[in-house]
């Protein structure tokens, strides 16, 4: 190793250490902030966001080379105002919820320093989201940037950063690894001082963040099918798959991988994705693209990440018009023998046919066991029991139907919840199988109060009761009567602000 690259990591170890100590001391600060004030910094640091979003879209695909700069910006904005309207009125702070009935109030708590790995693909809008999300509920963080996407993450910390603090932030609770080495990364994720990981981008760094012993949520492969079966609107499906799938030129993983045609409507279907810019390949031309684009392992090789149509044909040695905006293949079956089965994060779309909703069913579990367990499935139909019967089949926890994969999964099309970390659950390796927001990074406490009697058999010592029973009546020794837990009241807010100038004056002797 040399100087120069061991001086890299050293700088690097101790740049992680720093933040790390310097989030929990900033966050410590902060975590008795009421909801006004956090708010009030979430805000502006949304308008910020958006504000900035066409110019970090822009540095995003200048220093990436993926996708487009007007598909990065419009993620940039979702990530921030679409985030933000789901989240906004979610409380956070003090007292979050009275059970008069359980006997039960619940207060929010941060969960701490939230170490955030962002990737390449969407590294600007990744960011934006999990600071979002953090300061939300309290919490710092630390965004560390996939090496290859590190400039444009940066900025978009800062620009995050930099609107929080002018509201009131604490200096230190926002910040990015910018001395950027694995063992950096690392030393971050298993520092004393990191409460939690976000983990969102490949295989390898998923499986990091769950191997260093802290609390971890990280996401999956999504190789997700779309199947369309023959009562659906086939005109709308077509346009919608071809335009989901070249968004951005399929940089989110919640793209649709492999299209499965019922056979009465496949021609009409494929007709129609032609006539949208679905350019249908060659045998020969299909098999020379996937020569190219994985590593024997199955991986795609980065450098066709996130590349147009023309890109990945001329790299392959063939041309395609200009109007192309996705490269299909027909497919014959799945599994390491068909390469483009797999998850392609790029404008390359499979396709196949099958007779028949069971066969299309089984056609597509095979796919999502093919590297995308957990992860999301789509369908175009208009029978709603075959609808329902395919969500209740399929291992994956978001069925998106008669909409943009891309776009449903991630909350922008449909009601789930907006996010840009989808969680596989367990079957994809996840502890978590919905879409992750400020809940996921909220720790909650509760006061329980006294409801039931404790049972005779665990009250007897040695087999015998007490002579008096306390749990039965009236305490005649107390002076005052507990109150009752009833609805927030005004007074919530002055015995709070009372108890956190109390804790302050501890934190300062």
């Amino acid at each position: 190793m040399s100087q120069t690259t061991m001086d890299a990591d050293l700088r690097s170890i101790q740049q992680a250490r720093d933040l790390a100590v310097g989030a929990r001391e900033a966050m410590r600060s902060f975590q008795f902030a009421s909801q006004q004030q956090v708010d009030k910094i979430c805000e502006a640091m949304v308008a910020a966001a958006v504000r900035e979003a066409e110019r970090l879209g822009q540095l995003a695909h200048d220093e990436t080379g993926f996708g487009y700069a007007a598909h990065k910006r419009l993620k940039n904005e979702f990530a921030a105002q679409g985030v933000w309207d789901s989240i906004k009125d979610v409380p956070t702070c003090g007292v979050l919820r009275r059970d008069e009935v359980n006997k039960v109030v619940e207060i929010g708590w941060p969960v701490g320093v939230i170490v955030a790995l962002t990737p390449s693909t969407n590294p600007t809008s990744t960011a934006i989201f999990k600071i979002l999300i953090g300061v939300k509920a309290r919490n710092a963080v630390i965004v560390a940037p996939h090496p290859s996407a590190k400039n444009c993450t940066a900025e978009a910390v800062r620009v995050m950063a930099g609107a929080a603090e002018a509201a009131g932030l604490p200096k230190g609770m926002i910040s990015c690894l910018t001395e950027l080495t694995i063992q950096g990364t690392n030393e971050l994720m298993n520092h004393y001082a990191t409460s939690m990981i976000l983990a969102t981008g490949g295989p390898g760094m998923v499986k990091a963040a769950h191997s260093c012993g802290k609390p971890a949520i990280g996401v999956g492969p999504g190789n997700v099918p779309v199947y369309v079966d023959r009562t659906a609107h086939i005109v709308r499906a077509a346009q919608m798959i071809v335009e989901s799938k070249s968004f951005d030129c399929s940089t989110l993983c919640s793209s649709e991988q492999c299209v499965i045609a019922d056979r009465p409507i496949a021609e009409r279907l494929k007709a129609e994705m032609q006539a949208r810019g679905a350019y249908w390949m060659t045998k020969e031309q299909a098999d020379r693209l996937a020569g190219i684009m994985f590593r024997p392992n199955g991986l795609m090789i980065a450098e066709y990440v996130g590349r147009t149509p023309q890109a990945l044909a001329a790299a392959a040695g063939f041309e395609v018009p200009d109007s192309a905006r996705v490269l299909v293949a027909d497919l014959q079956g799945v599994g390491p023998k068909y390469p483009l089965s797999r998850e392609k994060l790029t404008s390359v779309l499979g396709f196949m046919v099958e007779d028949g909703w069971r066969a299309g069913c089984e056609r597509a579990i095979q796919l999502l066991h093919f590297g995308g367990d957990g992860h999301s499935v789509s369908i175009h139909s208009r029978d709603e029991e075959a609808i329902l019967a395919f969500g209740i089949e399929k291992p994956a926890f978001r069925i998106l139907v008669n909409t943009w994969s891309t776009l449903g999964a991630v909350g922008l099309t449909t009601g789930v919840r907006p996010s840009f970390t989808l969680a596989p659950g367990g079957i994809g390796g996840s502890v978590v199988s919905g879409n992750v927001t400020v809940e996921h990074v909220l720790n909650v406490k509760r006061l329980a109060y006294h409801l039931h009697s404790a049972p005779e058999a665990a009250r007897a010592h040695g087999g015998v009761l007490a002579d008096v029973d306390v749990e039965a009546g009236e305490d005649d020794t107390a002076t005052t009567a507990a109150a009752p837990v009833g609805k927030p009241q005004d007074a919530d807010a002055a015995l709070v602000e009372k108890v956190v100038r109390q804790i302050l004056l501890e934190l300062h002797k």
